[in-house]
This record gives C-alpha cells, structure tokens and sequence, in this order.
C-alpha cells in the first residue's frame, strides 16, 4: 500500500489477470507525428511490470479535445510508439468498447497489449449524460477484471474513465507513476507538519492570478518564501503602487492580491516580485525588448530580469525544498526566455529536495534541457496543483471508494 492508503502494483495478486490500464498519452502531435513522447515513456515501468506478472494488457488515454470521431486525433501514432518502446506488437483497438473490442481483450496472450481509440472520441467519456457514461463505465469494464490508474495528468479531471468506471471492475489500484507522484508531491503538501524541509521555497508564475488563487492560500502556510514571477506578478505590484505601464494586470482581481499578501504576512512568508524587468511596446514587436527597473507607460513586462534573476536565485539556492509551477514569462520565445531559464538553472543547482509542479515549468525545463536536474518533474500540471491545493482528486477518491465496497 501507497502512504495514501493506495494499493500499488506490487500489493495486488496480478499474475496473468486482465489489467485495464488508464494513462495518460495526451502528447503533443504535429501532422500525426509525436513531438515529445515523455508522457508514453512515463508509463513504461508500469506496463513493463504487468507484462512480466503475465498481465493481458487493455491501455486506454485520451487525446486532445475533438468533437466526436476525429481521424487527426487517434491514437495511432502513440500505439507504434508504444510498439516501439516496450519492444512487442501493439493492437490498436479501432474503437473503444463494444463485442469485438471485448473479443479481442480477452483473446490476449499473456503479456499482450491493446490500446483502444481516443476515449474522448466517446460521447460517454465527458459524463455529460449521466445514462450514457454509466453505460460507457460499465462497458469500459467489461474489457478487464482489474483497474489500474497510472494518468496522474488526469486524475484531476471527472471524466467517465476515471472517476466512474473504476466502481465496475473487480478490484483497483494505482500505477507506478501515480505512485512516484504522490510520494513526491506529498512531501511538498505536508511542508508545516513535517515532512518537507525547511527554508521552503515556492516559485509561482504565468498569466493569472486566478489561477493560482487556492494554491497560494494552501502555500501560505507551509513555506517560508514565495516568489512570484510572470504575467501574474504585476497584479500583485499594481497593488503595492509600483508602475507597471501596460503590462497585464487583473484588475478586478486586484483586492484579491492585497489579500493574498495579507495572509502571507500574517504567516510570516517573504514575498518576493520582480525588481527589474524586460520589456517591450508589445508583445508583437520583433525587437527593441530591453530591461528596466521602472516600466515606462508605454511598455509591458514580458519577463523577469537580470536582477531579479539574482535575488531569485539566492533565495532558491538557499532553500531545502522547492516547489516551482508556472514561467517567469513568455519563454516559448528566445528574446523572454532568460527569466525562466535562470530561476530554472538556480533550481537545478539546489542542493534540496526540488519539485517542478508540471505544465509549463516541465515544458520549460525539458526546452533548457534540464528535466534530470531535479528531484521530481510531475506529469500533470493542474493536476499537481490541484494535489497541493489539498483537494482531493477525482481519480484517487473513485479508487478509495472502490476499496470501501
């Protein structure tokens, strides 16, 4: 059992049985061509464990979001991937559920793979009609005697192949994913009580403060620093009077700042924003980005600069436990990517325990070259959020559930 009260893999009496397996294949494609197969690859351990335990093997994701049946949205170039990395034949189930899907589950050898089609090609998938996801749940069962979840990146969601379909299969557990990120986000949520070591440092960035509104409040009480960079940040510097000029601020969200600021006061979190910046007149404009102390009324702050990057660093260097989700700017463009790669590179030379919480901080990491740099990079972006927020997710509560049956 998991420190979460989760059966994983090696808990369970596996050998031989029928393995529904949900993961998370959601990878970036470019004319039906995989750009990044690291969500594939980090489904490998589990499937490889199954396959020697004799397992017949039913794996079933989700791609992108389409409407219906859509032939640029299949699955096919992740099932020869996946032929490719496990080093076996691959079946591409052409649909979902059904008698010939169900026919060709349990004609599996032992240590056999099927990948169905998209799951959201399904109209049972988004639990929209209540009637139709039972049947699609039920259905969904009916393909193996065992539900494993290893798609952390989705265990936040409240789709039907998640949060529905585990109530009908004989028993259910967790994959080594989802066990490897419980087991290192944990440590980042049980930061006051102990668990995580202190100083700890949290790095929150992007575009809104809404979004990060609830694991700001969570982190109020577990670290003892709070930087914040990004888009976000000149909401939080609107409030405290500094001149932003043009850059993005949420201004109906402004009294929510001064709040947030409050409570980090009153639990003794240092918050640290930017000091300088690098700007421009737009965020078209080729050219002409330069760095300011002082933002000029006609410029916007696309990162964070030099400076910042600095104190920045000197507090991340210093810490034994980071927690890091979200840019220091536009980094997908070179001219305001330094920010992000700076507060990157300080974290992969911190000697502590480092968490990069998914999303666009694992795109920026991996675009720097330096995913083996930290302790743990997490496959889900707003699920790891989510985790930290304190809520329960989804996909954790329907296993619990099951096992209360």
């Amino acid at each position: 059992m998991t420190p979460y009260n989760l059966p994983n893999l090696e808990s369970m009496d596996l050998a031989s049985r029928r393995v529904f397996v949900r993961v998370d294949f959601n990878v970036p494609m470019e004319n039906g061509r995989i750009t990044d197969d690291n969500r594939i690859r980090a489904a490998l351990p589990t499937l490889k464990y199954l396959r020697e335990k004799g397992c017949k093997l039913v794996v079933a994701s989700h791609l992108g979001r389409p409407k219906g049946v859509d032939p640029t949205m299949s699955l096919e170039p992740a099932a020869a991937r996946l032929a490719e990395l496990l080093d076996c034949e691959v079946i591409l189930a052409h649909d979902i559920v059904g008698e010939d899907v169900e026919l060709l589950a349990k004609e599996l050898m032992p240590g056999g793979v099927m990948l169905l089609e998209n799951l959201r090609f399904h109209a049972g998938e988004k639990g929209t009609d209540k009637a139709t996801s039972e049947a699609f749940a039920q259905a969904l069962s009916r393909l193996g005697d065992v539900y494993i979840d290893d798609a952390f990146g989705a265990m936040h969601r409240g789709e039907t192949s998640i949060a529905l379909a585990v109530q009908y299969f004989e028993t259910a557990g967790i994959g080594m994913l989802v066990q490897k990120e419980l087991e290192a986000l944990g440590r980042c949520v049980s930061g006051a009580g102990g668990g995580a070591p202190r100083p700890y440092v949290a790095i929150l960035g992007g575009a809104k403060v809404s979004d990060k509104i609830a694991v700001i409040e969570a982190l109020a009480g577990k670290v003892d620093h709070l930087l914040i960079g990004g888009a976000m940040a000149y909401t939080f510097l609107k409030v405290k009077g500094v001149d932003v000029g043009r850059s993005r601020v949420e201004h109906d969200k402004l009294d929510l700042a001064k709040r947030l600021l409050d409570r980090c006061a009153n639990h003794n979190v240092q918050v640290h924003l930017p000091i300088d910046h690098v700007v421009n007149t737009s965020f078209e404009a080729d050219s002409g980005e330069h760095v300011v102390s002082t933002i000029a009324d006609d410029e916007m702050g696309l990162d964070i600069g030099p400076a910042t990057v600095a104190a920045f660093s000197e507090v991340i260097l210093s810490a034994q436990t980071v927690f890091w989700n979200g840019p220091m700017g536009v980094f997908e463009r070179d001219c305001y990517a330094s920010g992000t790669r700076g507060v990157a590179q300080a974290c992969a030379d911190c000697s502590g325990y480092t968490v990069v919480g998914g999303g666009d901080s694992a795109a920026a990491a991996a675009k720097f070259g330096m995913e083996d740099k930290f302790t743990h990079v997490s496959t889900g972006g707003g699920a790891s959020l989510e985790f930290i927020e304190g809520k329960d997710l989804p996909g954790l509560a329907a296993i619990r559930a099951k096992l209360k049956e």
